[in-house]
């Protein structure tokens, strides 16, 4: 997001509007350029504007949420002694919390999700330095207010109220460290969290993002049935990184306009349960059976390039934030009454034999409206084999999660 002179700003998509037309959010990336002398409550210094152009290069809206902007701008009338102007209502007037707010994907989360004129607060969780992280990000004149929440006795009150929970707490997976090591240490940490979710506000989205997503959602999903608040429709597994890879990997691969890329990926988050649907790349494009091979491994296994490139250092950390970023965003236009948002996730899901799959879904007020279940026709060859190969691990990993819940109950 770019400011410039008193007279125009520049905008991703922090800019959520009402409108009948397709916003189909996909990693194309693009910006809306507003040029006006009207001022905008919703930002301070920042003007508003009466006219719209779409440039395709920078943040999450796409070439369709372009198309769709222009014919969401409208005149209104005014008074009879007033001019008319072009209706531009941006209203700050959600809440969202991120616990795990100072760490590696955290804090460029939290600075992605600050830019959003949807988000009235912003509330800041951890079990330590996070108060220097909003008060850094508090300094950004963008309308949500930042509070900062440390430790277990400060998680309820960071919840109260909240309409869209982001769990990325948990560590990444490091030398030395099994799958298991990971698995128990996180396990416990989203099983906490989701368990003050549910005692605090029960009605929001919940985001997680805490690996390994194949189990950690299914150990959300029992935890809020023990507290009997669970609604599927709400809790989400993000999993818009494998979309944001694709559609980066194949645009490079087939020397594509990024803006134009969409690739839908189903299964799971991790290795083999990762599966891009190459054969459904919007716009239409023909791979041979060595580039579907090849970009289907480089998607599976892209958060190891990350790691390897940070020689130890880190992982996916920032392209997470992004992807997270893009997610929370997309909520927030539906619950804001957008009625064409469409992302992947994992769900709770009927589509296969599985009890939760990642595929894209529609959202809207409540939550999941629908799953899609036409992406999962008319698939390839290759793809029909990879989906089979994909679901004994995945089913693996779900048991694990709801066993691991089962022999820890919830705290009253």
């Amino acid at each position: 997001m770019a400011t410039t002179s008193a007279a125009t700003f520049s905008i991703g998509s922090t800019v959520s509007f009402r409108s009948r037309g397709s916003l189909l959010p996909q990693t194309k990336p693009s910006a809306v350029r507003f040029v006006s002398q009207n001022s905008l409550a919703s930002f301070s210094g920042l003007k508003a504007g009466t006219s719209a152009n779409c440039d395709s290069e920078s943040s999450f809206l796409g070439k369709e949420s372009c198309a769709a902007l222009r014919g969401s701008i409208a005149l209104k009338a005014q008074k009879p002694n007033q001019r008319s102007y072009y209706g531009l209502q941006l209203q700050a007037s959600y809440k969202v919390a991120i616990l795990g707010a100072a760490g590696g994907i955290g804090q460029p989360l939290a600075l992605l999700v600050k830019m959003s004129p949807l988000v009235s607060a912003l509330n800041l969780y951890d079990i330590a330095n996070v108060k220097g992280v909003a008060a850094d990000l508090s300094h950004c004149n963008t309308p949500s207010q930042v509070l900062d929440f440390t430790g277990a006795s400060e998680l309820g009150n960071c919840l109260k109220g909240v309409n869209v929970v982001v769990i990325p707490a948990g560590v990444p997976r490091k030398p030395g460290m099994t799958r298991d090591d990971l698995f128990n240490i996180n396990a416990n940490i989203v099983k906490t969290l989701v368990e003050a979710a549910a005692d605090n506000c029960p009605d929001a989205f919940i985001h997680i993002i805490s690996n390994p997503v194949n189990s950690t959602v299914p150990i959300a999903a029992e935890v809020l049935k023990q507290k009997g608040v669970y609604d599927p429709k709400k809790l989400f597994g993000v999993t818009t990184l494998d979309v944001v890879r694709a559609n980066t990997f194949v645009s490079q691969k087939k020397y594509l306009k990024l803006i134009d890329v969409d690739v839908p990926v189903i299964g799971g988050h991790a290795g083999i349960t990762i599966l891009p649907l190459l054969s459904k790349t919007k716009p239409s494009v023909n791979f041979t059976d060595e580039e579907v091979e090849e970009l289907t491994a480089r998607i599976q296994n892209a958060g190891t390039e990350v790691v390897e490139a940070k020689a130890g250092a880190g992982s996916a950390t920032l392209s997470m934030a992004y992807a997270a970023a893009r997610f929370v965003e997309s909520s927030l236009r539906a619950l804001d009454g957008d009625g064409d948002v469409y992302e992947c996730s994992y769900v709770q899901s009927d589509l296969t034999d599985l009890p939760f799959f990642a595929s894209r879904i529609k959202l809207g007020r409540k939550g999941m409206e629908a799953l899609i279940p036409s992406d999962l026709q008319g698939l390839s060859e290759y793809e029909e084999k990879a989906l089979e190969a994909l679901k004994p691990e995945l089913k693996a990993s779900i048991d694990k999660g709801i066993a691991f819940v089962q022999k820890q109950p919830v705290t009253a």
